[in-house]
């Protein structure tokens, strides 16, 4: 197991005015997944062109202290796009196989709450293209009084795609373009959907019976192909034509099996020939085959719409409609209208009565309905009349209608609904009218006009209606829009009762119980109303609150009641580390408040730190504040701004990393004393531990310690705990990466391993024949070519990176492979660029090392090369070079005579002044636990004397984490 020592640096504290350090967010979006078009410097465009299931993936750089929390949200695109309907809060947006309808403006919102957040946003744009589709029509004109006619064809082309594309229309394998000749016209019709072409054939000749095919293209953005469609024109080409084997209404009885066949008159190319069904799709159990539908022992909810449809892309598709109705009777109704023309509400002797009765049926005309007095037939006469498809009331509906009502009118009558000859039961409705026969009332018991019950308990609402006949009673919301069922039909009870299963408190309100117009008198609805309270417990804030004051500090903890029904505090009772507190003089209870409950602390102590509890109750539940009282400190705040944080060790794999933070809130409690520091490598098990002593810090004050001898590329996880008089406080923790510089300002600063996915900067050349590639043992082709190539970095370890090329096939003799630097601005004379290479294989070619200068255009100049197999170790080469302006070092490997020819570089330094005259053992690294310092940028008005105190480890080094030898 590798073991590591660390060097602990001093804390550097940088004193600042007002808000210190802590900076409004700052954010820029750049884009990071397979986009089509991406710009050298990969930094934000504003529009991000990607394919249609491509993976998107767009990051919010972000800057401010504290560190910024990130937000996307969307706009624009479709309206039933879910991504509109929630956030996604990271750095990192990632959609997988995008789709069309989620191309638009996407927002990232940055804010840690020091000034106005900020927001970016970048449209993203989807391309894609779909298969075309080619439709033709033909007209037939007569010429010349009708000596003959002339027939002109038109080829319709439409494609959806994002960029708009291009057609281009061939008759075989030639090529068609507007006014050719006088038979061929192409153009683009007006008020379509999507994008269309048409190619018009004139007076159509015996030539123009051919292949034409239809190609689209989007000019291979995004690697997007081009798309065609055939379509061969002949002398017989004619648009679809049906026909049903059964009339196009067709009425069955339930249980019956039913076969529609529809058949092809016409068509050629042959038809498709498709069924449908609305509403809905066709019934479970039907068999669509070709032109023939079945239906096994079809029932009511099969009735519909059948649509049989034949499309050959020529003409317009052939539609045939079948209206399937399977006979069915269902809901029997009756109603007792008195004399409308005296507007009577009664039934009055001397008045007319009318008696209506009426089902749902299917087919609805085709019920007939038979009226008995008594149980024997009604009799028809001039006082009593039977009439069919009242205006008044619902179609197909029969009434009895009793002119100048008679004493002898009285009795029991009876409505039978039926299909003749048909199947299907009857139905009937029984109306008794007597002197007893009165119109409907309605009330609400006494008791029950209020009605109160707990969240989450049934309830029950009722109104009596009396009357003879009862009529149902019909419940709604007085005060809320929205009704009771989803529906938006009031809810029917017989019995005059809602019953409601586990109310909510959102369901409290006044509910209006109504009588119906049916199975009743058919007069003005009575009604009356039915108060719902729903009881609930308390809800509180703070919920959970975190109280920091310093030791001998007065405090006040005060529960308050946001809601609840009761909307009183019926008792409220507080805890101390889960026992119940008395009313000691140390800890009063102030007198309570009809909305809050206060608990004051007169000083914060050791024994009086904890978890406080305050239970409020209304006497339907209780609901708890929770505090947290204690001195200790804050956690610090982690500084992510610092610029070029990580600093690596020049002929070593070592690198030191400038850790900087404040403190969040010292003032709040009592002065720091010092910080604990934490440092552990991932996946392993040991963390080394020292203290940093601190003098009095201020809010926004930038804290700054630096590590070293941190083994490249590991990662590693800190950890910081500030300490006061109290104790420890609050710890923050955070990960630190090796990441390699840019263009570091100060060249001599950096060396290049290679081992983060920027590679320092490093970029591969457009002009030259492949690239360079970045890997490390535990990444290479496992069936890679033997005997060449490195099999690790010049550090020996699984995890470090290099670059090399690889030679094997497509790689031809003399290909080139360009890796180029950013651009260096010349400071200094002479400099020394200094690497690693491994040359090893019978096939190696060559390794030069050019520069390019930027005075006066580009040039080219060769510094160094090397040609041949060096042996399967890394080497190390010293190179002079003399830049007369800005300049790049560019490394190019050329490949040889086969395939074992991999060549590799590693750790490239450049720095100032001339190369040493000595070699360097390649394999030995620069001694471990050197003092490093780096001043710490800040934003300060003020600049301050720095001074730095080398710390003592709290305890020795145990031996399992001294550095390794070597």
């Amino acid at each position: 197991m590798e073991v590591t020592c660390l060097l602990l640096l001093a804390l550097i504290p940088l004193h600042c005015q007002g808000q210190g350090v802590y900076a409004p967010a700052q954010a820029q979006i750049v884009h990071a997944g397979q986009a089509c078009v991406v710009k050298e410097d990969n930094i934000s465009e504003r529009v991000y062109t990607i394919r249609e299931g491509d993976t998107l993936v767009l990051q919010c750089l972000v800057t401010g202290h504290p560190r910024p929390q990130v937000r996307w949200t969307k706009t624009a695109g479709s309206a039933s796009d879910k991504f509109q309907e929630t956030s996604v809060f990271n750095e990192t947006l990632r959609i997988e196989r995008i789709a069309r309808t989620q191309g638009g403006r996407y927002y990232c919102k940055a804010e840690n709450g020091v000034g106005v957040p900020a927001i970016k946003s970048i449209r993203v744009d989807v391309q894609y293209l779909d298969e075309p589709v080619l439709t033709v029509h033909q007209t037939v004109s007569d010429v010349r009084g009708n000596f003959y006619q002339e027939k002109t064809v038109f080829l319709r082309c439409t494609v959806n795609s994002n960029p708009p594309a291009r057609f281009i229309w061939k008759r075989g394998l030639d090529t068609l373009s507007h006014s050719q000749d006088n038979g061929v016209d192409i153009y683009e019709p007006l008020y379509t959907q999507g994008e269309t072409k048409v190619l018009k054939l004139k007076n159509l000749r015996p030539q123009d019976y051919a292949s034409y095919t239809c190609q689209v293209s989007v000019r291979n953005v995004c690697g997007i192909p081009d798309k065609a469609v055939t379509f061969w024109l002949t002398n017989t080409t004619a648009p679809p034509a049906l026909k049903l084997s059964v009339n196009e209404t067709l009425v069955v009885n339930p249980g019956e099996n039913v076969t529609v066949q529809c058949l092809l008159t016409g068509g050629d190319p042959l038809p498709q020939l498709q069924w449908s069904h609305g509403p809905g799709p066709l019934p479970l159990g039907a068999l669509a085959q070709g032109g023939t539908l079945s239906i096994p022992s079809v029932q009511a909810q099969d009735s519909g719409y059948y649509n049989c449809t034949a499309t050959n892309n020529v003409g317009n598709p052939a539609k045939k409609t079948v209206n399937l109705l399977v006979r069915s009777m269902k809901n029997a109704t009756f109603q007792i209208t008195p004399d409308v023309i005296k507007e009577s509400e009664n039934i009055q002797l001397g008045q007319d009565l009318k008696l209506s009765c009426h089902v749902d049926a299917v087919p609805q005309e085709k019920v007939t309905y038979q009226w008995f007095k008594n149980g024997k037939p009604a009799r028809m006469s001039k006082r009593l009349l039977v009439t069919r498809n009242d205006p008044e009331l619902p179609a197909v509906t029969s009434s009895l209608e009793l002119i100048d009502l008679h004493f002898s009118d009285y009795g029991t009558y009876l409505c039978v609904a039926s299909f003749p000859g048909a199947p299907v039961p009857d139905l009937s409705v029984e109306v008794n009218i007597s002197s007893e026969t009165v119109p409907p009332t309605i009330s609400v018991p006494k008791g029950k006009a209020v009605v109160t019950v707990r969240e989450g308990s049934p309830a029950e609402l009722q109104c009596e209606v009396r009357g003879k006949p009862r009529p149902p009673v019909l419940w709604s919301r007085v005060d809320k829009d929205a009704a009771l069922l989803p529906s938006g039909l009031p809810l029917e009870t017989s019995d005059g009762k809602l019953r409601l299963e586990r109310v909510s408190r959102d369901m409290s309100g006044t509910y209006r119980c109504q009588t119906a117009r049916y199975n009743g008198f058919n007069v003005r609805p009575r009604e009356a109303q039915v108060q719902l309270n729903v009881q609930f417990p308390p809800e509180v804030e703070p919920s959970s609150q975190d109280v920091r004051q310093a030791l001998g500090r007065p405090v006040l903890l005060r529960c308050s009641l946001l809601r609840g029904s009761p909307q009183r505090i019926s008792s409220a009772v507080w805890r101390f580390k889960g026992q119940l507190l008395t009313l000691p003089p140390a800890v009063p209870v102030a007198a309570e408040a009809p909305d809050h409950s206060e608990l004051r602390l007169d000083a914060v102590t050791r024994d009086s730190s904890g978890s406080y509890e305050c239970s409020i109750s209304n006497d339907v539940g209780s609901a708890a504040c929770l505090f947290q009282v204690s001195a200790k400190a804050y956690s610090p705040e982690f500084y992510f701004d610092t610029p070029n944080p990580t600093r690596s060790h020049k002929l070593s794999k070592n690198y030191s990393y400038v850790l900087q933070w404040t403190q969040r809130e010292p003032d709040a409690v009592d002065p720091l004393l010092n910080y604990r520091l934490s440092v552990r490598q991932l996946n392993q098990q040991n963390a080394m531990v020292k203290a940093i002593p601190v003098r009095r810090v201020e809010k926004g004050q930038l804290l700054e310690y630096i590590l070293t001898d941190l083994r490249v590329p590991h990662s590693y996880e800190v950890r910081l705990t500030p300490y006061t008089t109290f104790g420890a406080g609050d710890t923050a923790s955070r990960i630190i990466h090796y990441t390699e510089p840019i263009n570091s300002p100060n060249l001599s600063d950096n060396t290049c391993h290679f081992e983060d996915e920027k590679i320092c900067g490093y970029t591969q050349d457009l002009t030259d024949n492949f690239d360079w590639t970045r890997q490390n043992a535990l990444t290479q082709n496992p069936k890679r070519s033997p005997n060449t190539g490195p099999p690790t970095d010049i550090s020996g370890t699984p995890e470090g990176y290099y670059m090399f090329i690889e030679t094997s096939r497509p790689r031809e003799l003399g290909d080139r492979a360009r890796l180029v630097s950013p651009l260096y601005n010349a400071s200094a004379k002479f400099y020394c660029v200094s690497f690693f290479y491994h040359m090893y294989g019978k096939h190696i070619g060559s390794l030069n090392l050019l520069v390019r200068s930027r005075n006066k255009g580009a040039l080219d100049t060769h510094a160094w090369s090397l040609s041949g197999n060096k042996g399967n170790v890394w080497q190390q080469a010293h190179v002079p070079i003399n830049p007369s302006g800005p300049f790049q070092i560019i490394f190019e490997g050329v490949r040889g005579s086969g395939y074992l020819g991999d060549i590799a570089i590693d750790d490239v330094t450049l720095k100032k002044g001339e190369c040493p005259r000595k070699q360097m053992d390649p394999n030995k690294g620069a001694p471990l636990g050197m003092p490093s310092l780096l001043a710490s940028p800040h934003r300060c008005s003020h600049h301050h004397h720095l001074s730095t105190t080398l710390l003592t480890p709290l305890h020795p080094w145990p031996p399992s984490i001294l550095p390794a030898p070597g």
